[in-house]
Protein backbone atom coordinates (compact mmCIF):
# COMPACT_ATOMS: atom_id res chain seq x y z
CA UNK A 1 0.00 0.00 0.00
CA UNK A 2 1.88 3.03 -1.31
CA UNK A 3 3.29 4.77 -4.39
CA UNK A 4 4.44 1.41 -5.78
CA UNK A 5 0.77 0.61 -6.44
CA UNK A 6 0.28 3.72 -8.58
CA UNK A 7 0.82 2.19 -12.06
CA UNK A 8 -1.71 -0.58 -11.41
CA UNK A 9 -4.26 1.80 -9.89
CA UNK A 10 -3.97 4.13 -12.87
CA UNK A 11 -4.27 1.31 -15.42
CA UNK A 12 -7.17 1.99 -17.74
CA UNK A 13 -8.16 5.26 -16.04
CA UNK A 14 -9.61 7.88 -18.36
CA UNK A 15 -9.15 10.94 -16.12
CA UNK A 16 -7.17 11.57 -12.93
CA UNK A 17 -7.65 15.07 -11.51
CA UNK A 18 -5.33 16.47 -10.25
CA UNK A 19 -2.90 14.28 -12.16
CA UNK A 20 -0.18 14.11 -9.48
CA UNK A 21 -2.41 14.16 -6.41
CA UNK A 22 -3.04 10.43 -6.19
CA UNK A 23 0.67 9.69 -5.83
CA UNK A 24 0.94 12.25 -3.05
CA UNK A 25 -2.00 10.74 -1.20
CA UNK A 26 -0.49 7.26 -1.54
CA UNK A 27 2.66 8.59 0.15
CA UNK A 28 0.63 9.36 3.29
CA UNK A 29 1.20 5.76 4.31
CA UNK A 30 -2.39 5.13 5.40
CA UNK A 31 -5.34 3.43 3.71
CA UNK A 32 -7.14 5.90 1.47
CA UNK A 33 -10.90 6.21 1.60
CA UNK A 34 -11.99 5.46 -1.95
CA UNK A 35 -15.60 6.33 -2.66
CA UNK A 36 -17.96 5.07 -5.36
CA UNK A 37 -21.55 6.21 -5.43
CA UNK A 38 -24.18 4.30 -7.40
CA UNK A 39 -27.81 5.37 -7.65
CA UNK A 40 -30.27 2.45 -7.50
CA UNK A 41 -32.41 3.41 -10.49
CA UNK A 42 -32.59 -0.05 -12.08
CA UNK A 43 -32.45 -3.64 -10.77
CA UNK A 44 -29.32 -5.10 -12.41
CA UNK A 45 -25.57 -4.57 -12.19
CA UNK A 46 -24.41 -4.44 -15.80
CA UNK A 47 -21.01 -5.08 -17.36
CA UNK A 48 -20.84 -1.29 -17.70
CA UNK A 49 -21.22 -0.73 -13.97
CA UNK A 50 -18.80 -3.57 -13.33
CA UNK A 51 -15.97 -1.58 -14.96
CA UNK A 52 -15.85 0.98 -12.15
CA UNK A 53 -16.78 -1.61 -9.50
CA UNK A 54 -13.74 -3.64 -10.49
CA UNK A 55 -11.58 -0.53 -10.24
CA UNK A 56 -12.89 -0.07 -6.69
CA UNK A 57 -12.02 -3.72 -5.98
CA UNK A 58 -8.52 -3.01 -7.23
CA UNK A 59 -8.11 -0.25 -4.63
CA UNK A 60 -9.62 -2.57 -2.05
CA UNK A 61 -7.12 -5.34 -2.83
CA UNK A 62 -4.30 -2.78 -2.53
CA UNK A 63 -5.29 -2.24 1.11
CA UNK A 64 -7.48 0.85 0.81
CA UNK A 65 -10.98 1.36 2.22
CA UNK A 66 -13.74 0.82 -0.34
CA UNK A 67 -16.65 3.13 0.52
CA UNK A 68 -19.75 2.23 -1.45
CA UNK A 69 -22.46 4.91 -1.41
CA UNK A 70 -25.95 3.65 -2.17
CA UNK A 71 -27.56 6.79 -3.51
CA UNK A 72 -31.04 6.15 -2.19
CA UNK A 73 -31.60 9.90 -1.84
CA UNK A 74 -29.81 11.13 -4.97
CA UNK A 75 -31.67 8.49 -7.00
CA UNK A 76 -34.88 10.29 -6.09
CA UNK A 77 -33.40 13.52 -7.46
CA UNK A 78 -32.05 12.00 -10.67
CA UNK A 79 -28.53 12.33 -12.05
CA UNK A 80 -28.63 14.71 -15.06
CA UNK A 81 -25.30 13.42 -16.41
CA UNK A 82 -25.62 12.74 -20.13
CA UNK A 83 -29.36 13.44 -20.14
CA UNK A 84 -31.03 15.58 -22.78
CA UNK A 85 -34.19 16.22 -20.77
CA UNK A 86 -35.49 16.36 -17.21
CA UNK A 87 -35.65 12.91 -15.62
CA UNK A 88 -38.83 11.86 -13.80
CA UNK A 89 -38.44 11.49 -10.04
CA UNK A 90 -38.48 7.93 -8.73
CA UNK A 91 -40.63 7.07 -5.70
CA UNK A 92 -38.81 6.01 -2.52
CA UNK A 93 -40.36 2.53 -2.57
CA UNK A 94 -39.05 1.84 -6.06
CA UNK A 95 -35.56 3.09 -5.19
CA UNK A 96 -35.45 0.97 -2.03
CA UNK A 97 -36.43 -2.12 -4.00
CA UNK A 98 -33.65 -1.56 -6.53
CA UNK A 99 -31.15 -0.92 -3.74
CA UNK A 100 -31.89 -4.26 -2.08
CA UNK A 101 -31.43 -6.09 -5.38
CA UNK A 102 -28.20 -4.30 -6.31
CA UNK A 103 -26.45 -4.75 -2.98
CA UNK A 104 -26.43 -8.54 -3.35
CA UNK A 105 -24.99 -8.21 -6.85
CA UNK A 106 -22.23 -5.81 -5.76
CA UNK A 107 -20.67 -8.61 -3.72
CA UNK A 108 -19.97 -10.56 -6.89
CA UNK A 109 -17.24 -7.97 -7.55
CA UNK A 110 -16.44 -6.43 -4.15
CA UNK A 111 -15.33 -8.07 -0.91
CA UNK A 112 -18.34 -7.65 1.36
CA UNK A 113 -16.28 -7.90 4.56
CA UNK A 114 -13.94 -5.10 3.50
CA UNK A 115 -16.55 -2.72 2.07
CA UNK A 116 -18.04 0.21 3.98
CA UNK A 117 -21.63 0.64 2.77
CA UNK A 118 -23.45 3.91 3.38
CA UNK A 119 -26.83 5.21 2.20
CA UNK A 120 -26.76 8.92 1.43
CA UNK A 121 -30.26 9.44 2.81
CA UNK A 122 -28.43 9.21 6.15
CA UNK A 123 -27.07 12.75 5.79
CA UNK A 124 -29.09 14.25 2.93
CA UNK A 125 -32.61 13.73 4.30
CA UNK A 126 -31.92 15.63 7.58
CA UNK A 127 -30.58 18.72 5.74
CA UNK A 128 -32.64 21.84 6.54
CA UNK A 129 -33.16 24.85 4.30
CA UNK A 130 -30.19 26.68 5.79
CA UNK A 131 -27.91 23.74 4.92
CA UNK A 132 -29.33 23.56 1.37
CA UNK A 133 -28.79 27.31 0.86
CA UNK A 134 -25.21 27.03 2.10
CA UNK A 135 -24.63 24.14 -0.27
CA UNK A 136 -26.16 26.00 -3.22
CA UNK A 137 -23.75 28.91 -2.62
CA UNK A 138 -20.71 26.69 -3.29
CA UNK A 139 -20.94 27.15 -7.06
CA UNK A 140 -22.60 29.36 -9.68
CA UNK A 141 -25.08 28.94 -12.51
CA UNK A 142 -22.31 29.83 -14.96
CA UNK A 143 -20.21 26.98 -13.57
CA UNK A 144 -23.12 24.57 -13.93
CA UNK A 145 -23.64 25.62 -17.54
CA UNK A 146 -20.08 24.53 -18.31
CA UNK A 147 -21.44 20.97 -18.33
CA UNK A 148 -21.89 19.76 -21.89
CA UNK A 149 -25.34 18.29 -21.21
CA UNK A 150 -26.61 21.43 -19.46
CA UNK A 151 -25.03 23.72 -22.05
CA UNK A 152 -26.63 21.78 -24.90
CA UNK A 153 -30.05 21.87 -23.32
CA UNK A 154 -29.72 25.58 -22.54
CA UNK A 155 -28.76 26.40 -26.14
CA UNK A 156 -31.64 24.35 -27.54
CA UNK A 157 -34.16 25.86 -25.14
CA UNK A 158 -34.84 22.61 -23.29
CA UNK A 159 -35.76 23.04 -19.62
CA UNK A 160 -33.26 22.50 -16.81
CA UNK A 161 -34.69 22.26 -13.32
CA UNK A 162 -33.02 23.85 -10.30
CA UNK A 163 -33.19 20.42 -8.71
CA UNK A 164 -30.83 19.11 -11.41
CA UNK A 165 -28.33 21.84 -10.51
CA UNK A 166 -28.44 20.51 -6.95
CA UNK A 167 -27.53 16.96 -7.93
CA UNK A 168 -23.72 17.33 -8.21
CA UNK A 169 -23.74 19.38 -4.99
CA UNK A 170 -25.60 16.62 -3.16
CA UNK A 171 -23.14 14.09 -4.53
CA UNK A 172 -20.40 16.34 -3.20
CA UNK A 173 -21.99 16.15 0.25
CA UNK A 174 -21.51 12.38 0.04
CA UNK A 175 -17.77 12.99 -0.25
CA UNK A 176 -17.89 15.29 2.78
CA UNK A 177 -19.87 12.79 4.85
CA UNK A 178 -17.45 9.91 4.22
CA UNK A 179 -14.29 12.09 4.02
CA UNK A 180 -13.33 10.68 0.63
CA UNK A 181 -9.70 10.79 -0.48
CA UNK A 182 -10.56 9.48 -3.95
CA UNK A 183 -13.85 9.28 -5.82
CA UNK A 184 -14.41 6.91 -8.74
CA UNK A 185 -16.91 7.19 -11.54
CA UNK A 186 -17.45 6.81 -15.27
CA UNK A 187 -16.26 9.56 -17.60
CA UNK A 188 -19.77 11.03 -17.58
CA UNK A 189 -19.31 11.66 -13.85
CA UNK A 190 -16.20 13.86 -14.08
CA UNK A 191 -18.10 17.14 -13.59
CA UNK A 192 -19.88 15.77 -10.52
CA UNK A 193 -16.61 14.49 -9.05
CA UNK A 194 -14.95 17.86 -9.53
CA UNK A 195 -17.86 19.66 -7.88
CA UNK A 196 -17.32 17.28 -4.98
CA UNK A 197 -13.83 18.74 -4.58
CA UNK A 198 -15.36 22.22 -4.27
CA UNK A 199 -17.90 21.06 -1.69
CA UNK A 200 -15.19 19.36 0.37
CA UNK A 201 -13.01 22.48 0.24
CA UNK A 202 -15.98 24.56 1.44
CA UNK A 203 -16.32 22.19 4.42
CA UNK A 204 -12.65 22.44 5.34
CA UNK A 205 -11.63 19.05 3.95
CA UNK A 206 -8.75 18.25 1.63
CA UNK A 207 -10.33 17.73 -1.81
CA UNK A 208 -10.60 14.26 -3.23
CA UNK A 209 -8.85 12.95 -6.34
CA UNK A 210 -11.32 12.38 -9.18
CA UNK A 211 -10.58 9.16 -11.09
CA UNK A 212 -12.81 8.08 -13.97
CA UNK A 213 -13.03 4.92 -16.04
CA UNK A 214 -14.23 4.66 -19.66
CA UNK A 215 -17.90 3.98 -20.41
CA UNK A 216 -18.78 0.65 -21.99
CA UNK A 217 -20.85 0.97 -25.16
CA UNK A 218 -23.99 -1.16 -25.11
CA UNK A 219 -24.72 -4.18 -27.26
CA UNK A 220 -26.38 -1.91 -29.84
CA UNK A 221 -22.92 -0.53 -30.62
CA UNK A 222 -24.14 3.07 -30.37
CA UNK A 223 -25.06 4.31 -26.89
CA UNK A 224 -23.53 3.61 -23.49
CA UNK A 225 -24.76 0.46 -21.80
CA UNK A 226 -28.03 1.22 -20.05
CA UNK A 227 -30.90 -0.80 -18.67
CA UNK A 228 -33.37 1.85 -19.79
CA UNK A 229 -32.15 1.38 -23.39
CA UNK A 230 -32.17 -2.42 -23.18
CA UNK A 231 -28.63 -2.65 -24.61
CA UNK A 232 -27.09 -4.21 -21.51
CA UNK A 233 -25.66 -7.45 -20.17
CA UNK A 234 -26.21 -8.11 -16.47
CA UNK A 235 -23.50 -9.81 -14.45
CA UNK A 236 -26.06 -12.20 -12.94
CA UNK A 237 -27.62 -13.24 -16.24
CA UNK A 238 -27.53 -17.02 -16.86
CA UNK A 239 -24.35 -18.22 -18.61
CA UNK A 240 -26.13 -19.12 -21.86
CA UNK A 241 -27.87 -15.75 -22.08
CA UNK A 242 -24.66 -13.88 -21.26
CA UNK A 243 -22.69 -15.88 -23.82
CA UNK A 244 -25.32 -15.32 -26.50
CA UNK A 245 -25.40 -11.55 -25.99
CA UNK A 246 -21.60 -11.30 -26.07
CA UNK A 247 -21.46 -13.44 -29.21
CA UNK A 248 -23.69 -10.90 -30.93
CA UNK A 249 -21.70 -7.80 -29.95
CA UNK A 250 -20.77 -5.77 -33.08
CA UNK A 251 -17.35 -6.70 -34.44
CA UNK A 252 -16.08 -3.15 -33.93
CA UNK A 253 -16.64 -3.42 -30.17
CA UNK A 254 -14.82 -6.69 -29.49
CA UNK A 255 -11.54 -4.97 -28.59
CA UNK A 256 -13.28 -2.50 -26.28
CA UNK A 257 -15.25 -5.25 -24.54
CA UNK A 258 -12.06 -7.30 -24.20
CA UNK A 259 -10.46 -4.39 -22.36
CA UNK A 260 -13.30 -3.07 -20.24
CA UNK A 261 -15.36 -6.19 -19.54
CA UNK A 262 -12.51 -8.63 -19.09
CA UNK A 263 -8.84 -7.63 -19.37
CA UNK A 264 -8.95 -4.17 -17.80
CA UNK A 265 -7.23 -5.34 -14.61
CA UNK A 266 -5.65 -8.55 -15.85
CA UNK A 267 -4.06 -8.33 -19.28
CA UNK A 268 -4.53 -4.99 -21.08
CA UNK A 269 -1.78 -5.98 -23.52
CA UNK A 270 -3.98 -8.83 -24.79
CA UNK A 271 -6.88 -6.42 -25.27
CA UNK A 272 -4.62 -4.13 -27.30
CA UNK A 273 -3.42 -7.11 -29.38
CA UNK A 274 -7.02 -8.03 -30.13
CA UNK A 275 -7.94 -4.47 -31.06
CA UNK A 276 -4.98 -4.17 -33.43
CA UNK A 277 -5.59 -7.62 -34.93
CA UNK A 278 -9.22 -6.85 -35.65
CA UNK A 279 -8.28 -3.55 -37.28
CA UNK A 280 -5.66 -5.05 -39.61
CA UNK A 281 -7.70 -8.18 -40.35
CA UNK A 282 -5.21 -10.65 -38.86
CA UNK A 283 -7.76 -11.92 -36.30
CA UNK A 284 -11.16 -13.47 -36.93
CA UNK A 285 -13.87 -11.35 -35.22
CA UNK A 286 -16.12 -14.36 -34.68
CA UNK A 287 -13.44 -16.39 -32.93
CA UNK A 288 -12.46 -13.39 -30.79
CA UNK A 289 -16.09 -12.87 -29.80
CA UNK A 290 -16.33 -16.48 -28.69
CA UNK A 291 -13.09 -16.14 -26.72
CA UNK A 292 -14.41 -12.94 -25.13
CA UNK A 293 -17.74 -14.57 -24.25
CA UNK A 294 -16.01 -17.59 -22.69
CA UNK A 295 -13.83 -15.32 -20.56
CA UNK A 296 -16.62 -13.09 -19.30
CA UNK A 297 -18.90 -16.03 -18.49
CA UNK A 298 -16.03 -17.69 -16.59
CA UNK A 299 -15.40 -14.42 -14.71
CA UNK A 300 -18.94 -14.20 -13.35
CA UNK A 301 -20.00 -17.86 -13.22
CA UNK A 302 -16.76 -19.69 -12.42
CA UNK A 303 -14.08 -21.50 -14.39
CA UNK A 304 -15.53 -23.85 -16.97
CA UNK A 305 -18.86 -22.05 -17.28
CA UNK A 306 -17.71 -20.25 -20.45
CA UNK A 307 -16.72 -23.34 -22.47
CA UNK A 308 -19.91 -25.11 -21.34
CA UNK A 309 -22.02 -22.16 -22.48
CA UNK A 310 -20.20 -22.12 -25.81
CA UNK A 311 -20.86 -25.82 -26.31
CA UNK A 312 -24.59 -25.29 -25.77
CA UNK A 313 -24.55 -22.19 -27.97
CA UNK A 314 -22.89 -24.08 -30.83
CA UNK A 315 -25.29 -26.99 -30.50
CA UNK A 316 -28.27 -24.70 -30.94
CA UNK A 317 -26.93 -22.06 -33.32
CA UNK A 318 -24.47 -23.96 -35.47
CA UNK A 319 -25.62 -27.57 -35.36
CA UNK A 320 -29.31 -26.57 -35.15
CA UNK A 321 -29.88 -29.02 -32.31
CA UNK A 322 -32.39 -28.15 -29.59
CA UNK A 323 -31.16 -27.02 -26.16
CA UNK A 324 -31.21 -29.42 -23.22
CA UNK A 325 -34.23 -27.76 -21.62
CA UNK A 326 -37.24 -26.76 -23.73
CA UNK A 327 -40.45 -25.32 -22.33
CA UNK A 328 -43.69 -27.05 -23.22
CA UNK A 329 -46.81 -25.45 -24.65
CA UNK A 330 -50.26 -26.91 -25.24
CA UNK A 331 -51.88 -26.59 -28.65
CA UNK A 332 -55.05 -24.50 -28.07
CA UNK A 333 -58.08 -26.71 -28.85
CA UNK A 334 -59.81 -23.98 -30.82
CA UNK A 335 -56.95 -24.01 -33.35
CA UNK A 336 -57.70 -27.62 -34.31
CA UNK A 337 -60.07 -27.62 -37.28
CA UNK A 338 -60.86 -30.93 -38.99
CA UNK A 339 -57.89 -32.46 -37.23
CA UNK A 340 -55.44 -29.88 -38.56
CA UNK A 341 -53.69 -26.79 -37.17
CA UNK A 342 -53.03 -23.63 -39.13
CA UNK A 343 -49.35 -23.05 -38.29
CA UNK A 344 -49.19 -19.25 -38.76
CA UNK A 345 -51.95 -18.85 -36.18
CA UNK A 346 -50.27 -21.35 -33.81
CA UNK A 347 -47.00 -19.39 -34.00
CA UNK A 348 -48.85 -16.19 -33.11
CA UNK A 349 -50.84 -17.84 -30.28
CA UNK A 350 -47.62 -19.18 -28.74
CA UNK A 351 -46.02 -15.73 -28.90
CA UNK A 352 -43.37 -16.84 -31.39
CA UNK A 353 -44.54 -14.25 -33.93
CA UNK A 354 -46.47 -11.01 -33.68
CA UNK A 355 -49.24 -11.98 -36.11
CA UNK A 356 -50.59 -14.63 -38.47
CA UNK A 357 -49.10 -12.79 -41.44
CA UNK A 358 -45.68 -12.72 -39.80
CA UNK A 359 -45.93 -16.45 -39.13
CA UNK A 360 -46.83 -17.14 -42.74
CA UNK A 361 -43.89 -15.03 -43.90
CA UNK A 362 -41.48 -16.97 -41.66
CA UNK A 363 -42.88 -20.27 -42.98
CA UNK A 364 -42.47 -19.12 -46.57
CA UNK A 365 -38.84 -18.27 -45.82
CA UNK A 366 -38.12 -21.71 -44.36
CA UNK A 367 -37.68 -20.36 -40.83
CA UNK A 368 -39.89 -22.94 -39.08
CA UNK A 369 -38.80 -26.49 -38.20
CA UNK A 370 -40.33 -29.53 -36.53
CA UNK A 371 -37.76 -31.73 -34.79
CA UNK A 372 -35.11 -29.97 -36.85
CA UNK A 373 -36.79 -30.52 -40.24
CA UNK A 374 -38.07 -27.53 -42.26
CA UNK A 375 -41.84 -27.14 -42.49
CA UNK A 376 -43.46 -25.67 -45.58
CA UNK A 377 -47.14 -26.59 -45.11
CA UNK A 378 -49.47 -24.00 -43.67
CA UNK A 379 -51.71 -26.67 -42.17
CA UNK A 380 -50.37 -29.71 -40.31
CA UNK A 381 -52.32 -32.60 -38.72
CA UNK A 382 -52.49 -32.07 -34.97
CA UNK A 383 -51.18 -35.58 -34.30
CA UNK A 384 -48.04 -34.71 -36.29
CA UNK A 385 -47.40 -31.80 -33.92
CA UNK A 386 -47.95 -33.20 -30.43
CA UNK A 387 -44.76 -34.26 -28.67
CA UNK A 388 -42.53 -32.62 -31.26
CA UNK A 389 -40.24 -29.59 -30.97
CA UNK A 390 -41.37 -26.53 -32.88
CA UNK A 391 -38.45 -24.26 -33.73
CA UNK A 392 -38.58 -20.69 -35.00
CA UNK A 393 -35.29 -19.38 -36.32
CA UNK A 394 -32.17 -20.41 -34.44
CA UNK A 395 -33.03 -19.60 -30.85
CA UNK A 396 -36.72 -20.23 -30.12
CA UNK A 397 -37.92 -23.72 -29.25
CA UNK A 398 -41.24 -25.03 -27.89
CA UNK A 399 -42.24 -28.64 -27.23
CA UNK A 400 -45.87 -29.03 -28.30
CA UNK A 401 -48.16 -30.97 -25.96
Amino acid sequence: MGPADLPALLAGAADVVPADELERKLELGRPLRVKLGLDPTAPAVTLGWAVVLRKLRQFQDAGHVAVLIVGDMTARVGDPSGKSEIRPRLPKEEVDGYAASLLEQFWIVLDRERTEVRHNSEWLEPMDLEAVLRLASVTTVARMLERDDFAGRYRSGKPISVMEFLYPLLQGMDSVAVQADVELGGTDQLFNLLVGREVQREHGQEPQVALTTPLLVGTDGVQKMSQSLGNYIGITEPPDEMFGKLARVPDALVGEYRLLALDFFRDPADAERVRAGLEDGSLDPWEEKRRLARGVVDLYHGDGAGPSAQERFDRVHHDHEPPDEISGAAIPPDLVVDGKVYLPKLLAELGLTDSNSKGRSVLDQGGVRLDGEPVADLEVPVEDLRGRVLQLGRRRFVRLI
